[in-house]
């Protein structure tokens, strides 16, 4: 079985996938506070929760965006599970070429969702990750990734209010019956969830006009069915699209690997 670790700002994302098969999904808060040993055995509970025991991890892959936690987790892999895990970077096969000026700086989470939305969707593609930060992914029609856009996160935006004004506090993140709202909270709710709505909405928009009118616009990440029934410009929602691209990658990557677990001569903690 392989192990796939997404290390989010937000959120640690699990899952695991036996020939190319997901078996669950499972997130835990980033914090980089914790040591491995912590997430190790967190990690190792909650796997055999879901029946699945260390002994039953041959391989694992990781993308990260927490630098605090990248070698933390790779650590984990070898004590917990007897596994090298392969960090995912631009150095290895990606199976897409990137376009971005310096190819170091994109994060590996864009790639990687980038890399199952069109192996799972086709190209033209963009893809929209709303989490910590709201992403907007661009490939194009020869599967090239192109670049993108980084703007502030739903939840980071509505933070900023909260905490920056003095009248203004915290509202369910749901859309208002009407966009004029005719209370503070109806009025929060407008701005933060249909003005999302409208900036996603914008900049596909952009996006189509440089790539293709054709291209496939598909979400992702934690915050996506905040805004998903309110924008018609979504063609799939796919919240695990992360994971899905770390199984791919890690399989265009395989072959070239070492052989890992105990008969590389490493031990499993526990």
């Amino acid at each position: 079985m392989l192990l796939t670790i997404d290390i989010g700002n937000t959120a640690v994302t699990v899952g695991v996938f036996r020939k190319g098969s997901a078996t669950g999904g499972l997130r835990v808060a980033t914090d980089s506070r914790r040591l491995a040993d912590e997430y190790g055995i967190l990690l190792k509970n909650l796997l055999e929760f879901r029946g699945i025991a260390t002994t039953d991890i041959t391989a694992a892959c990781i993308c990260s965006v927490v630098p605090p936690l990248t070698g933390m987790f790779e650590d984990l892999c070898r004590r917990f599970f007897g596994v090298t895990p392969l960090l995912v970077t631009s150095q290895i096969d990606l199976g897409m070429p990137v376009r971005y000026d310096n190819p170091r700086d994109v994060g590996a989470d864009r790639i990687v969702d980038a890399v199952a939305a069109v192996e799972l969707y086709g190209a033209p593609m963009i893809v929209v990750d709303l989490g910590t930060a709201t992403v907007f992914d661009a490939v194009s029609r020869d599967r090239e990734y192109l670049g993108g856009a980084i703007a502030p996160g739903i939840n980071l935006s509505a933070d900023a209010l909260y905490y920056n004004t003095s009248q203004l506090r915290r509202v369910e993140l749901v859309a208002p019956a009407e966009a004029v709202g005719r209370n503070t909270t109806t009025s929060l709710q407008s701005g933060i969830v249909l003005g999302y709505a409208g900036l996603v909405e914008a900049m596909v928009g952009r996006f189509k006009a440089e790539i293709g009118e054709d291209a496939r616009v598909v979400g992702t990440g934690g915050l996506v069915t905040v805004i998903s029934d309110h924008v018609p410009v979504f063609d799939d929602i796919n919240q695990e699209l992360t994971l899905v691209g770390l199984d791919i990658i890690y399989r265009k990557n395989a072959a070239g690997l070492p052989s890992s677990g105990a008969s590389a001569g490493m031990s499993r903690a526990g």
